[in-house]
């Protein structure tokens, strides 16, 4: 049997176990990671895996940005902010329905400018803030936050992984995802569709109509933790802006940068609150509320991802979408963004916009076109296919992994409840408007 074939069965044996075992899920893929690696490595010898293919699989700078920002929230939780923020929004909005939708908006809104799994680590709080001060369940405000943050990461160049690998390889700029050679930029076609999965919120949640009860207002204990979450903000968003090097150990901490950023802020964090209170229980308590499970899930779910891209199955995937599509432009692009919404709903969209890029520019070439509709019809389905899944999307798993800390298992079937009709309203209007502006005219 071919690697490949193998490399699929192995594949899908570990997803049906993801889905079908939730409790076990970071185990279940540190266990396949491990067969992928001990299997490429000791009994493929075609293919190159060893332990440096493994290391370099793992993305560290994600990782790293996780663990800083986790404890950075640990240290707000603390100082009670995220209370205090929910008694602003019970007062502001009339009913649960609304602010569910309110945060979610929120979380889209800071997604546009800063990575969707810090995102949804600075807003689960003070969802869960509102959740229990209304003795309701915090999942579907979590799950609508992280759906709303994988969206409108596509929306700039600094908002998501897969937005700064096409501007990189397109040569665009910062300005350029809002106004790009002479016609709107792929900045509106995600806000169009931000805009029309509000109203599908609204009507997931129309049933949600409980008033807000008013309660008295929390003392904010300590402010440094706050100014610590926007520094992070600030910091990643000046982060994007630093040209790349050639290479070397600057390309390194390049690479490594919103990592850097992220722990960085927790140590100084870290510092700040020893001496203000002289003791060492609240670093514990930042160390010992770390989600490691989620943090370990990520990384063998890196590895996985590696093994099947080792084995050939993402670029025949590719050659597959290019035969599919033919010579017609309509058909082709149409392919391309219902195809990458698929496959990024099991599969993780960096490797797979990496290994596409080059395919749809030689697509472009060969049929006589500008590359860009296909480009953006690549972004927005590969960024908003990994809503669908509630492992598609590193923003989801860390959502999920919030919820479990609270208490709270989440099935793949309550979570697409939410996440199918969010993420189908996105792409077809995404899809719509930039064959519009990139396709006809």
């Amino acid at each position: 049997m071919s690697p490949f074939i193998i490399a699929i069965i192995l594949f899908a044996i570990t997803y049906v176990l993801l889905f079908t075992l939730p409790k076990a899920r970071s185990y279940i893929a540190l266990c396949s990671a491990v067969i992928f690696s001990v299997w490429l490595t000791f009994f493929c010898a075609d293919i190159e895996f060893g332990l440096g293919t493994i290391v370099g699989a793992i993305d560290f700078n994600i990782l790293m940005m996780i663990a800083g920002t986790m404890g950075i929230v640990t240290l707000f939780i603390e100082s009670k902010m995220p209370m205090r923020i929910a008694d602003v929004m019970l007062s502001k909005f009339k009913n649960v329905k609304m602010a569910i939708v309110a945060m979610a908006v929120l979380a889209g809104v800071v997604s546009a400018f800063v990575d969707n799994v810090a995102t949804v680590l600075m807003i689960a709080p003070i969802a869960l803030a509102v959740c229990k001060k209304q003795n309701m369940s915090p999942v579907p405000a979590i799950i609508s936050i992280a759906v709303s943050s994988n969206l409108q990461g596509a929306a700039t160049l600094v908002g998501d992984t897969t937005s700064i690998l096409l501007g990189g390889y397109a040569e665009m700029n910062f300005f350029d995802f809002f106004w790009f050679r002479g016609r709107p930029g792929i900045f509106w076609a995600v806000e169009l569709g931000a805009a029309l999965t509000v109203l599908i919120l609204l009507f997931l949640f129309r049933k949600e109509t409980n008033p807000l009860t008013l309660t008295d207002k929390t003392e904010v204990t300590d402010y440094v933790p706050s100014y610590l979450m926007v520094g992070v903000v600030v910091a990643l968003i000046l982060a994007s802006f630093i040209p790349q090097p050639a290479g070397g150990a600057l390309l390194t901490l390049y690479d490594l940068r919103n990592g850097i950023i992220c722990m960085v802020l927790l140590v100084v964090g870290i510092v700040i609150n020893l001496c203000r209170t002289k003791s060492f229980e609240s670093t514990k308590g930042v160390f010992k509320e770390m989600d490691y499970q989620t943090l370990l899930l990520l990384a063998s779910l890196f590895v996985v991802i590696q093994g099947i891209t080792s084995a050939g199955v993402i670029d025949k995937l590719a050659e597959l979408l290019v035969s599919l599509g033919g010579g017609n432009l309509f058909l082709m692009y149409t392919v391309i963004v219902f195809a990458s919404v698929l496959i990024s709903a099991v599969v993780d969209n960096i490797p797979y916009v990496l290994t596409m890029l080059p395919v749809v520019t030689g697509v472009a070439q060969a049929m006589g076109v500008e590359p860009y509709v296909l480009y953006f019809g690549l972004l927005v389905g590969a960024t908003l296919g990994g809503n669908i899944t509630p492992i598609g999307a590193s923003a989801n798993i860390t959502g999920i992994g919030i919820l479990r800390k609270e208490g709270h298992e989440v099935k793949a079937g309550d979570f697409m409840k939410i996440s199918v009709p969010f993420t189908l309203t996105a792409v077809l209007s995404g899809y719509l408007f930039i064959w519009i502006f990139w396709g006809l005219l």
